[in-house]
């Protein structure tokens, strides 16, 4: 770790301290525990899913696969960590790194992950743990006030939370050019997912979320969740969604590609997605409603379907009838961070609700934008038949060129997705400000 990230995150941790002081104090509390999680047992198995560490828990202690392990905080005491670390010869113990945040905490060895026992006080207890258990300890069970409070203090990053983020976008890229190159070279699926852990450097346990990576059709499933073994005789495109994790930090990147038998008709429409995308990037400044970009994204969308000749009514018909939502049913994007969708995003402020508008109920982010928040802008166009059926009755019947839709759908789809901090002025591109050049230097 470099000085600079050291020093970004003892700083970060000072932040930290200060605010869950504040926290505790308005909310009535002497103290909370933070547990880090556990992986959970397949179902009579002696195999475990795979783990990430409570996002809480690893706002303070950087170690995304810590399991069983605990953090006391008490205003103006030093945070104690109960680290887990089992006598074991099955496994490798996991030891302390030699990094300078280690000296910000009182560390506690311990064999057990038992929770530990609590002083006297009001304490409240956060994470994957019972009522009954909270009750054992003596604590409140991840109290509904005090999770949102702590939620919306992860909703606007510090540097430390910048720049691994940077990071994780760096070798996140590195990853999505060598799945490109593997299609390219005529590689199926699942090499193309082979070359990008490969490439990122990342076990397939460790990723934020299981890559997407799909060919022809398969791009046109939002959530695609195979890797065929063998690459098709046609290949028209390939859509890559594929993440790292850097000290726990996500990042979430999406992009599509044209395959050699890809149509001049997919060819030119992805490049005018890239525009779009581009263009709603340029959008993102402090005060700006992210419900506002949404349909500021359907209204490109409803555009690109009149030019493109997908639909053959105006772009105001689109919109109104529904069109531009059956082939983009998800949101613009989402608050990233120390979880791929991460906390905070549909509530302001003072923790109220704030739900996505009956038109749009899949955007996952809801409120005007702040510096200091990192965010995802991920507009897509799918040929998704089960959406786009409906459209053939009725009103909507003859607004669209079937014959052109038809033939777009063997390539299935395009979604490109940047990483975005909203700075005091504008916004910072972390996906774009690496060109895959950087990314795998």
């Amino acid at each position: 770790m470099t000085n600079d990230l050291a020093d970004a995150q003892q700083a970060h941790l000072s932040r930290l301290e200060q605010a869950y002081a504040a926290l505790l104090a308005e909310h009535g509390y002497d103290g909370v525990l933070l547990y880090s999680g556990r992986a959970h047992r397949h179902f009579a198995d002696d195999q475990h899913a795979s783990f990430a560490a409570y996002g809480h828990f690893l706002h303070w202690v950087p170690l995304a696969g810590l399991e069983h392990s605990w953090l006391l905080i008490r205003p103006g005491q030093r945070p104690r960590l109960y680290f887990h670390a089992p006598r074991d010869f099955w496994h490798l113990s996991p030891r302390l790194p030699e990094e300078a945040w280690v000296e910000a905490f009182e560390v506690v060895c311990q064999e057990e992950g038992e929770a530990p026992r609590l002083p006297a006080g009001r304490f409240a207890i956060l994470g994957e743990v019972s009522a009954a258990q909270a009750e054992r300890l003596g604590a409140e069970a991840n109290p509904e006030a005090l999770t949102r409070a702590l939620d919306e203090a992860r909703v606007r990053k510090s540097d430390y939370e910048v720049a691994c983020l940077r990071e994780a976008n760096r070798r996140a890229l590195a990853g999505h050019a060598a799945a490109r190159d593997a299609f390219l070279a005529g590689g199926a699926e699942l090499d193309c997912q082979l070359a990008y852990l490969q490439a990122a450097r990342i076990r397939e346990s460790e990723l934020p979320y299981q890559s997407i990576v799909g060919i022809n059709a398969h791009g046109g499933v939002l959530h695609y969740q195979h890797y065929d073994l063998e690459a098709p005789a046609r290949a028209h495109s390939l859509l890559v969604d594929g993440g790292h994790r850097f000290r726990g930090y996500c990042a979430d990147i999406t992009r599509s590609w044209a395959g050699p038998a890809a149509s001049d008709d997919y060819r030119a429409l992805l490049a005018d997605m890239d525009r779009l995308q581009r263009q709603l990037v340029e959008g993102l400044a402090p005060g700006v409603s992210y419900v506002t970009m949404q349909e500021r994204m359907h209204q490109g969308l409803a555009d690109l379907l009149v030019e493109h000749g997908l639909v053959k009514a105006s772009a105001e018909a689109a919109l109104e009838r529904g069109i531009t939502r059956a082939f983009c049913p998800h949101g613009l994007g989402h608050l990233l961070g120390l979880q791929v969708h991460d906390v905070g995003g549909r509530q302001d402020k003072q923790g109220h609700p704030l739900p996505p508008p009956p038109t749009h109920p899949a955007l996952r982010l809801t409120r005007e934008l702040e510096a200091g928040m990192a965010i995802t802008v991920e507009p897509g166009l799918y040929v998704i038949p089960m959406l786009l059926e409906p459209l053939r009755q009725g009103a909507t019947a003859g607004m669209l060129d079937w014959g052109r839709v038809e033939a777009l759908g063997e390539h299935g789809g395009i979604r490109i997705e940047d990483n975005v901090v909203i700075t005091a002025v504008g916004r910072d591109n972390l996906t774009r400000d690496l060109d895959f050049t950087q990314a795998m230097s």
